[in-house]
């Protein structure tokens, strides 16, 4: 029996984050999106590109507790992008690509923080990683889902999100989906 729940994250450009969990066994559904920002309404890809919204690009996964934990699904997470960069991942630069975990219930938060202190030894880099509650979430526009598998021949993705997929088949082929 399916024992299915959320997690959201941000850690960079939602087309990256959504690749990498789309290859991960128990993960039901990735949902990319934006959260904790304070513009009224449901926001746009353009307003959020505008950093002035404070929202981050994030993704929503379901997943079966049954098959991931919620600490594998953030040790993933939190070693398939840089941790350490402040509000930037690469090239992408601005508040909406902080690397954040929202978290749905306090147990959810325990978690996380204890996942970034198991981890912070093995970086250089303090880990800034935003740990906060979930507010909302606001799905992003269609064509912001599934955009890797949708535009695998592009410069982005060739360039951004196949070392981001590497990286993950290198580190966690063991929670990869066959």
């Amino acid at each position: 029996m399916n024992n299915l729940q959320q997690a959201t994250f941000g850690g960079g450009c939602f087309w990256c984050t959504e690749a990498v969990f789309l290859e991960v066994k128990g993960i039901e559904k990735v949902v990319s999106g934006y959260s904790g920002g304070n513009a009224p309404g449901k926001p746009t890809y353009r307003e959020i590109c505008s950093g002035l919204t404070g929202h981050a690009e994030v993704i929503q996964v379901t997943y079966d507790e049954n098959i991931i934990s919620y600490e594998s699904i953030l040790i993933i997470f939190m070693t398939t992008h840089d941790p350490t960069q402040l509000n930037r991942q690469g090239a992408d630069v601005g508040t909406q690509y902080r690397s954040v975990i929202y978290y749905h219930n306090e147990q959810q938060e325990e978690i996380a923080q204890t996942i970034i202190n198991a981890l912070s030894p093995i970086y250089h880099e303090k880990i800034v990683t935003e740990i906060s509650p979930l507010s909302f979430f606001y799905e992003a526009e269609e064509e912001h889902q599934a955009y890797y598998k949708n535009n695998q021949n592009s410069g982005y993705c060739s360039f951004v999100i196949d070392p981001k997929l590497q990286k993950l088949r290198t580190m966690h082929a063991d929670k990869l989906i066959d």
